[in-house]
């Protein structure tokens, strides 16, 4: 093989190479995504997953474990070590449900607390993202990704 055939085999590192699997092009995604949120809360101390968790507290407290774990996607052992560190600083608390076997979930005032002094930091992210992709590709990824996750439930 001479040098100009090596040199057109060759991807140019600048350039997103198209895969053609959407779990691998997913996962990429989400993960340059979750670095551009992590840098901008970083400030705080709070990383990513403890902020959805306060996030996903904040917008629909009251939930039990098992729902949380199910509106985020999360399996249980994940959620629990992490809801853990969130009872640890003080940021939530469970108490009895309806039916005293499933415990509900929500923010402790000073969970409240975090959540507010994170968002500024949060909505810097919310805003560059939005801001890279336009709102009609910005509102086209959200009613994608939303759809996508109705479909898989």
């Amino acid at each position: 093989m001479d040098s100009g055939s090596r040199k057109s085999q060759r991807h140019d590192a600048s350039k997103v190479v198209h895969l053609p699997c959407a779990c691998a092009t997913l996962r990429r995604t989400a993960r340059l995504v979750s670095q551009m949120y992590e840098e901008a809360i970083r400030p705080t101390g709070v990383t990513g997953p403890q902020f959805t968790l306060l996030q996903a507290l904040k917008f629909a407290p009251g939930l039990s474990q098992n729902q949380l774990a199910n509106v985020l996607g999360m399996d249980s052992t994940t959620l629990t070590r992490s809801l853990a560190l969130l009872r640890k600083q003080g940021w939530i608390r469970s108490t009895p449900g309806s039916d005293r076997r499933a415990l509900r979930l929500s923010l402790t005032h000073a969970g409240e607390k975090q959540y507010d002094r994170v968002l500024p930091y949060w909505e810097s992210a919310q805003k560059r993202l939005k801001r890279a992709l336009g709102d009609r590709n910005w509102n086209q990824l959200l009613a994608a990704l939303v759809h996508t996750t109705e479909l898989l439930h």
